[in-house]
């Protein structure tokens, strides 16, 4: 019987006995209204009866109910065992990531109370180095609802790190949320044996011979080396006994004395001759170590050997490892470094010049993350092939490590213009060289190369032309990559004055030096609709320094997150202050996103979290995005533009018509407004294309239901041009510049009817 049912049961029967214990009162008492015939006493008999039977039933429905209460407790016993006491940890997740459950062994995992897991992001315990890795999956997860399944490393709560296999599946909650259910089990322990798997057989499959063989000398196992040097396969030396590779050089004294060595001891070293299978006979520096197990003595001995007359050769090749890199066969930094000291010496001694091509491979992460290491190593290899085989027999080519290169020119000229001018010459030969698709594995790669050069002088160091090489290479990265830069001392200054920026904006942010600015946008009757807001650095001894100046370099770094997080706080503590006056109230204030803002994993719950704490209308919110952001994972930008919508946030495409413009994704995404870019207004009226551009886009956005807006308005003829032609709101010095808050709000007063 159910407990339900028991519960039940137990309730109809002390109603039933109230009844008949009230009856038996008041016949008692002598306030019932029956007849003499049942106040006989039979029918009291019949009455006692009756009660004392539902006395009965009573006892039986209350040991019932212990029952129920038992196997209650009982099931959540089972529950706590089966779920917290489970061997793998168990987590509840949020579609942004957050934990909202996890058992107890999920805590002795991370070695991390509860406390600290609940409400708390889950990606934070997941090492930096692998959350490319979950970021993949819980995308791929979010958009197709397909489970996944894969390693990664975490991180405990005192901070060491552990092997787990995540499997995490899509689920929903009581009230229809979307969550992720997460099952973690530390594989560290099977990750380390692959490893000691691994490491072993790359030891049992050495250089050296190795031979195992049973107590009696039976061959048991051979490695390739064996096969090698003696010139047995593995299927004819197993079975056999090891004296088959005897020459007879040594006598039965010399093996009594290995053997008692052996005996006592458990490892004999020496050397030893022995014969081919095709006669030769050879040396051997041999050791054999006893295998002995408990109470069994010695099972197996293993024998280690190597052929003595190649001696020559081993030597070539530790020569080898130590100068050249193991993927490419090209010499590593230490021969370089040899290289360029010679040629130092030979500037010196022939009075000429020299040059230093340093080599970096663009965009070779991306690479290596999406298509895997080992496809990124043949780039590698072909393209060590490539760059040795375009240059001088007497020139250098080396790999400095990861994806860079150099190449060290010889006595190139003895003027320096003209020594620059072949360097020069060479790294463009190599840019059209790479233009030529690599094939790797049947996958076509397009390979763009960014190159540094430094000219090899007579008072240079070492040390010194390396690093101006990769200076130059910076600056050739900086610049857009897939180019060649020389270097000179402004590059040194630049790349000084960069390093300390960098440590003065982490000092900014903390010393509040940040500040919005307001620049206005206007309709055709000059009345303000919205403003964007434009960061401002107001720094203690350079004065305001304007965006360009510090956003690229943010960019660059994780200060960007943390730069983007202040600006849309501000901005929406700024919409909430103007909510209060009605001149203010209905105005928009446009928040430029970054790149790396908008692929944060949990981007959106971030906005939300902002608009929900400032407590603003989110339709007052505009965010600007650029073609590039767009464009870089167009799947990933229409979901988090959708999500974002469903909040009442507005968008902007910033710098339209200067990337790859597509009706394509221009109608999938939930865009409100585009922004003609301030290249194009700075040629009109006049410039023919810039007009036909500008026209185009217009229509494009009135074709689509979308707002336009101008940038970089600063003439009359600028703006009547864009009315004329149907863009009736602008932003640029013709109205006003960027202004702090105070004097916008003046202007705003000052402009209104």
């Amino acid at each position: 019987m159910s407990s339900k049912k028991r519960l039940i049961n137990s309730k109809k029967a002390k109603i039933d006995a109230k009844i008949l214990r009230e009856k038996a009162e008041r016949i008692a008492s002598g306030t019932t209204f029956f007849s003499v015939e049942d106040l006989s006493p039979d029918k009291i008999q019949e009455l006692l009866q009756e009660l004392h039977v539902h006395q009965i039933e009573l006892e039986m429905q209350n040991d019932e109910l212990h029952q129920s209460k038992d196997e209650l407790n009982t099931v959540k016993e089972r529950y706590f065992d089966l779920y917290e006491l489970a061997p793998v940890g168990y987590f509840t997740l949020t579609a942004e990531g957050k934990i909202l459950q996890a058992n107890l062994t999920a805590t002795i995992l991370l070695s991390t109370p509860k406390s600290a897991l609940i409400n708390h992001l889950f990606n934070n315990f997941i090492a930096p180095e692998d959350q490319d890795i979950a970021y993949l999956h819980f995308k791929s997860l979010l958009s197709t609802y397909a489970s996944q399944s894969f390693e990664l490393q975490m991180i405990k709560g005192d901070g060491s790190k552990f092997w787990a296999q995540v499997d995490v599946s899509h689920s929903q909650n009581s009230i229809g949320q979307r969550t992720l259910r997460l099952i973690i089990n530390d594989i560290s322990e099977r990750k380390n044996t692959q490893r000691d798997l691994a490491i072993a057989a790359i030891a049992f499959e050495s250089q050296n011979g190795i031979v195992i063989t049973n107590a009696k000398g039976t061959i048991l196992r051979v490695n390739q080396a064996f096969t090698r040097i003696t010139g047995y396969a593995a299927k004819e030396a197993i079975g056999q006994y090891i004296s088959i590779l005897k020459s007879g050089r040594q006598g039965e004294q010399f093996y009594a004395r290995l053997w008692s060595t052996l005996s006592t001891q458990g490892r004999w070293q020496g050397e030893i001759w022995n014969r081919r299978k095709n006669g030769e006979v050879y040396a051997e520096l041999l050791t054999i170590t006893e295998v002995n197990k408990d109470g069994l003595g010695v099972t197996h001995y293993v024998g280690n050997f190597s052929d003595i007359t190649e001696d020559k050769e081993a030597e070539a090749a530790i020569h080898r490892l130590a100068y050249h890199d193991s993927l490419t066969g090209l010499p590593n930094r230490r021969l370089l470094q040899d290289r360029i000291t010679q040629s130092i010496y030979t500037s010196v001694r022939s009075l000429s010049y020299g040059a230093i091509l340093f080599i970096d491979v663009d965009y070779f992460k991306t690479l290596n993350d999406t298509r895997g290491h080992n496809i990124g190593d043949l780039l590698l290899v072909d393209l060590a092939q490539r760059l040795r085989a375009n240059v001088r027999q007497s020139d250098t080519v080396g790999r400095q490590g990861g994806d860079e290169f150099v190449i060290l020119l010889d006595e190139l000229s003895h003027e320096m213009s003209e020594a620059a001018t072949m360097a020069q010459q060479l790294g463009e030969k190599l840019h059209e060289v790479m233009k030529k698709p690599f094939d790797l594995n049947g996958f076509e790669y397009h390979c763009k190369i960014s190159i540094g050069i430094s000219l090899v002088t007579k008072d240079a160091t070492v040390e010194d032309l390396l690093k101006h090489a990769d200076i130059a290479l910076y600056k050739a990265k900086d610049e857009g990559r897939n180019r060649l830069r020389f270097f000179d001392p402004t590059m040194q200054e630049a790349l000084e004055y960069r390093n300390t920026l960098e440590s003065e904006l982490n000092y900014a942010l903390s010393q509040k030096q940040f500040y919005l600015y307001y620049q206005p946008q206007v309709d055709t009757q000059g009345q303000v609709q919205g403003a964007e807001a434009l960061i401002r650095w107001h720094h203690p001894i350079r004065g305001v320094i304007p965006p360009h100046h510090f956003i690229s370099l943010a960019e660059d770094t994780e200060l960007i997150l943390f730069i983007g997080s202040w600006v849309m706080e501000s901005a929406c503590s700024q919409l909430k202050k103007w909510e209060e006056s009605p001149l203010t109230k209905t105005l928009q204030i446009a928040v430029n996103v970054s790149a790396r803002e908008f692929r944060q994993i949990n981007y959106v719950s971030q906005v939300k979290r902002i608009i929900q704490t400032s407590g603003i209308n989110p339709s007052r919110l505009k965010l600007e995005l650029t073609e590039s952001i767009v464009l870089d994972n167009i799947s990933d930008t229409i979901e988090k533009m959708n999500m974002l919508k469903q909040l009442g946030v507005t968008f902007s495409i910033d710098d339209f018509g200067t990337g790859f413009s597509s009706l394509s994704y221009l109608a999938k995404l939930p865009l409100d407004q585009l922004k003609i870019d301030k290249s194009f207004v700075d040629n009109i009226p006049g410039a023919k294309n810039d007009e036909l551009i500008i026209k185009i886009i217009i229509n494009m956005a009135n074709g689509l239901e979308m707002d336009v807006i101008a940038e970089g308005v600063e003439t009359q003829a600028q703006r009547d041009f864009l009315e004329a032609n149907g863009c009736i709101t602008y932003q640029g010095y013709l109205f006003s510049k960027p202004l702090p808050i105070t004097e916008f709000e003046h202007y705003l007063k000052l402009n209104s009817n």
